[in-house]
């Protein structure tokens, strides 16, 4: 009599470590990941068909080796050349709600500062899991790619991507942020008169070279400023993004003021957008450029021997 009931005993611990050990396995397949609003998504299993809703985070999910599980992305996600072909959906600040919902998203991945608060309410209303990036520093690059490497399941390649970042970022730092400081006006557009704070990337970049933004101190991201204040604040070198990869007109005006100092060492640069503007990869591209523009600065200096750096 006490046989089928030590084997039932031992029947029933067999199943219930196999429910332990399932249940165990699906807890571990569960995706947490925190995003940049402090917000917590739970996904219980790696996204696969992802919804980028801006250019950066489209590059960035390439780079985080998720490039092949998104299915439509905000229009200018044009980097690298295979997100040329995906659908669209909108451009950042004007989404296409139907036309997300139709590519039936399991990861929505939004712009913090650069989509639609009122389109991702309605997204978030919908039900589709959302995480929203909103990248400040060039640090933050590098965490962005991880993140993203843990929600679609490919971190093993977005960890070395931003290890790989990291590292450029440490060698570029340690060979010109330490440099002679070069007082700057960086200029993004010219009617109105525009430039960044020390709170945007761009200013993260030119501390990396050893630059100071001389407007680093106003409390709006991407103020308006007066010519009149770029004069009395006589930076050493002015340097533009425009809207494309040329070097735009406007900033040739400068030459106007004489007695600028930018104007009378010919310390006026250009950075294209795409390379210092957008928070990816590349960004240390467009931070290259702008330290040897920043050395070059150095080297026209009265007295200086050129000791520009490759």
């Amino acid at each position: 009599m006490t046989e089928p009931i030590l084997g039932g005993a031992r029947s029933w611990n067999i199943a219930l470590a196999v429910v332990l050990l399932l249940a165990s396995a699906n807890a571990e397949a569960v995706i947490v990941a925190q995003d940049d609003t402090k917000q917590t998504l739970r996904l219980f299993s790696p996204a696969r068909r992802i919804v980028s809703l801006a250019p950066h985070i489209t590059e960035n999910l390439f780079a985080a080796g998720a490039g092949g599980f998104i299915v439509g992305v905000s229009d200018y996600s044009d980097y690298p050349e295979a997100a040329r072909r995906l659908p669209r959906v909108g451009s950042a600040d004007r989404l296409d709600l139907e036309a997300i919902v139709a590519l039936k998203p399991d990861l929505v991945i939004a712009w913090g500062s650069g989509n639609s608060a009122a389109h991702l309410a309605k997204l978030k209303a919908i039900g589709l899991p959302l995480f929203i990036s909103q990248p400040r520093k060039i640090d933050d690059i590098a965490t962005g790619i991880a993140r993203f490497g843990e929600l679609a399941g490919t971190s093993t390649v977005a960890n070395d991507a931003a290890r790989a970042f990291l590292a450029r970022k440490a060698e570029l730092s340690s060979r010109y942020a330490k440099r002679p400081l070069v007082r700057a006006f960086y200029q993004i557009w010219d009617q109105p008169l525009m430039t960044v704070n020390g709170e945007q990337l761009i200013s993260d970049v030119m501390r990396l070279c050893g630059a100071e933004n001389i407007f680093a101190g106003l409390s709006q991201l991407a103020p308006t400023v007066s010519v009149e204040a770029v004069l009395a604040a006589n930076p050493e070198a002015i340097v533009a993004s425009g809207m494309d990869e040329t070097r735009p007109k406007w900033l040739d005006m400068w030459r106007r003021w004489r007695d600028l100092t930018a104007t009378a060492r010919d310390n006026l640069f250009f950075v294209p957008p795409d390379i210092i503007t957008r928070h990816t990869p590349r960004v240390l591209d467009g931070a290259q450029l702008l330290c040897t523009e920043m050395e070059t600065v150095r080297s026209r200096r009265p007295g200086a021997t050129d000791t520009r750096r490759p």
